[in-house]
């Protein structure tokens, strides 16, 4: 038999867990508002909305086209960027990154983007977690740049420009690596003349 005690706290803890339930759903959790471009003390931010914008029409407003118009870019080819899918499963997805090797992808990807102010990694790792999963939960197709922005859990994500950029060439140097091995260099070894 159960006590009246113990019948109370039950309907206790129910009418909690009830009332938490509902809070939830009336506010939803906290999102990215702004991306904020950071280099040392440089620092512009980008309205999430005008990223949603552009993705959404293509066409650019704001600090973002002007950004996009002084470095030469099509909206359009950003737009698509902005909305390129990544078709991730969401249970292997949130294993992948419990993991080592997913800590250590996240790790270095928490050096170029970061809670604006806590920058350290025992608060940016998770936020970029929070971020993947929440944003393959709320996106149909998988997760799009956008879906990741307003699934990150701070209202300002700051974008690391120099590691970001130091990224980028190692990413075009081991590119430009590949490509040279794989064009004329090679086409000797292949087809030896004698």
């Amino acid at each position: 038999m159960v006590s009246q005690k113990t019948r109370r706290r039950q309907l206790l803890a129910l009418g909690l867990s009830c009332g938490v339930g509902l809070t939830a759903l009336a506010h939803p959790a906290h999102a990215a508002t702004d991306v904020a471009l950071v280099s040392g003390a440089f620092r512009r931010s980008i309205a999430v909305k005008d990223i949603e914008h552009l993705a959404e029409t293509g066409e650019a407003r704001g600090l973002l086209g002007q950004l996009i118009d002084l470095s030469g870019q099509d909206p359009e080819d950003v737009a698509k960027l902005l909305n390129q899918n990544l078709n991730l499963p969401l249970v292997l997805t949130s294993r992948l990154i419990n993991t080592r090797i997913g800590e250590a992808i996240i790790r270095r990807v928490a050096q170029i983007i970061y809670p604006i102010y806590t920058p350290q990694a025992d608060v940016s790792i998770p936020a970029i977690r929070a971020g993947v999963i929440n944003g393959l939960h709320s996106g149909a197709n998988g997760l799009t740049a956008v879906n990741f922005l307003k699934a990150y859990p701070n209202d300002v994500m700051a974008v690391n420009l120099p590691a970001l950029f130091a990224v980028v060439e190692k990413a075009q140097s081991i590119s430009g690596l590949v490509q040279f091995f794989s064009d004329s260099p090679l086409d000797g070894l292949k087809n030896p003349q004698p």
